[in-house]
């Protein structure tokens, strides 16, 4: 059974790769779209959007533009290691102050972004990318 799935996962490694790559970014992106853009109840869930040169407003570019740049494939590796940088700042900012456990402080989804970040920094754009097309290589 383990030598099956053993094939079928490496049969499958890369399109499987790409589905989480731009998943990630696209889930992302809707966080950088909530602050900047006021969409899916804006910031506060009143359509407002943040301050562009506010401590929101940075966080959201850094969700918007770095969740468009991991959808295509794009400097990836340094996108995913500034927007895990973000999840920690917003791990002890936004969460720890409401305690330790994160599914009652609120910071799970942050800590999964922490997670996902970093197999992004590791594995990069892979194959199916931007890069690849255009460069036959990642950038950073």
């Amino acid at each position: 059974m383990e030598a099956l799935i053993g094939r079928l996962t490496e049969a499958y490694e890369e399109p499987l790769y790409v589905v989480f790559r731009v998943l990630v970014g696209l889930l992302f992106i809707q966080h950088g779209a909530q602050k900047l853009l006021g969409l899916f109840g804006g910031a506060d869930g009143s359509g407002e959007t943040v301050p562009l040169l506010s401590m929101y407003g940075i966080a959201g570019v850094i969700e918007l533009a770095g969740g468009l740049l991991i959808v295509v494939g794009l400097l990836t590796r340094l996108v995913a290691i500034i927007a895990a940088g973000e999840m920690v700042v917003a791990q002890l900012i936004a969460h720890l102050p409401n305690g330790v456990i994160p599914i009652q402080n609120g910071g799970e989804l942050g800590l999964l972004y922490i997670a996902a970040f970093c197999v992004l920094s590791i594995y990069g754009a892979g194959q199916y990318s931007i890069a690849h097309l255009l460069f036959d290589r990642e950038l950073v």
